[in-house]
């Protein structure tokens, strides 16, 4: 095999912490398209589509897919805990106790390597940070030291 590596490989090394400066993607799909266009770059789980692209890559492709800066994204989501998936395809919406009809639209996350000069959290390991939105419009963020 060549230095190429397939898309799934990349998402299971993302979730392993083996990809720092890459972004992931996830796309329910509901809001997708064409789901088999995106097959060639992306893994297809249950409801949708996880993206693992390079940095600037991935953060173009999350702004074309939902119309939002990723780190406009990320800075709004971040004022709102919530739960994230491990492996990023999901979440428990904080306002999930409403009537509204609530699954994870979108995902970005990002992993940042472990730096026991931070301390906290980062000084335990590699920590994934998941950025979501729920269909009810809330929006909500986790962090956690990957295993």
């Amino acid at each position: 095999m060549s230095g190429e590596s397939t898309v799934e490989e990349r998402y299971e090394a993302f979730l392993r912490g083996e990809r720092p400066d890459d972004i992931l993607v996830y796309l329910h799909e509901e809001g997708v398209g064409s789901m088999e266009s995106l097959l060639d770059i992306g893994v297809r789980v249950d409801d949708g589509v996880v993206l693992v692209l390079p940095g600037d890559e991935g953060r173009a492709a999350f702004q074309q897919a939902t119309g939002l800066d990723a780190m406009d994204f990320a800075g709004m989501a971040m004022q709102t805990d919530g739960a994230i998936d491990d492996d990023c395809t999901g979440g428990t919406c904080p306002d999930a106790d409403t009537d509204d009809d609530h699954y994870v639209k979108f995902v970005f996350a990002f992993v940042e390597e472990q730096n026991e000069g931070v301390g906290g959290i980062y000084a335990d390991g590699d920590v994934a940070h998941g950025y979501a939105a729920c269909a009810c419009g809330t929006t909500y963020s986790e962090k956690w030291v990957l295993d």
